[in-house]
């Protein structure tokens, strides 16, 4: 299957098989986030990988709104990957942020969290991007010291269920040639 073909066809999964993960399959999938592009070369991501049934509904009950349908994934999912991002590294030069955006940790770690999201797709592992929760009680729950943000948990596993492709706009809908406002045409 090629890259394109990858892209379209993974789904967020949100209800897990029990089966174990086998660690090399997590090593791939955590090689892939290595290897995405970062302001600088910086790298900013961390990845904590929990396993603990307890930890796991510690985690849960940190979703908002309380009726989140990830709660149950983050609990029957073999393992969640919990992704952290160094602060002030990304983003900056001698210190000081270079872009009106300040911090640029969210753009790099969404690049890593893409790269591990396909590979764990091209594996036949499932994931969803969990970002609705309270991050500074998972940061407590998880030791995560306070130059680190958490950013998304993913949940991982065998899928259990095969949704449909959501709908997506048309390419016309947003590509604009030279200005905004002039479309592109195909």
């Amino acid at each position: 299957m090629d890259i394109l073909d990858i892209i379209k066809s993974r789904r967020s999964i949100r209800k897990f098989k029990p089966d174990a993960i086998p660690k090399e399959l997590l090593i791939k999938v955590l090689e892939a986030a290595r290897w995405a592009p970062s302001w600088a070369n910086t790298q900013c991501w961390e990845f904590i990988i929990v396993n603990d049934v307890e930890i796991k509904k510690k985690l849960a009950e940190t979703l908002v709104p309380e009726r989140n349908p990830a709660k149950s994934a983050i609990i029957e999912a073999p393992i969640v990957i919990v992704v952290l991002a160094k602060k002030g590294v990304s983003g900056y030069y001698k210190g000081q942020p270079m872009t009106k955006f300040g911090d640029w940790f969210m753009f790099d770690v969404a690049l890593a969290v893409q790269n591990l999201v396909l590979e764990a797709y091209s594996l036949g592992l499932g994931t969803v991007i969990v970002g609705s929760f309270n991050h500074d009680r998972v940061a407590e729950i998880l030791n995560v010291p306070k130059d680190r943000e958490v950013v998304v948990m993913i949940p991982m596993g065998y899928p259990a269920e095969s949704p449909p492709p959501r709908p997506r706009k048309e390419l016309h809908e947003m590509i604009y040639l030279n200005k905004f406002g002039i479309k592109y045409s195909f």
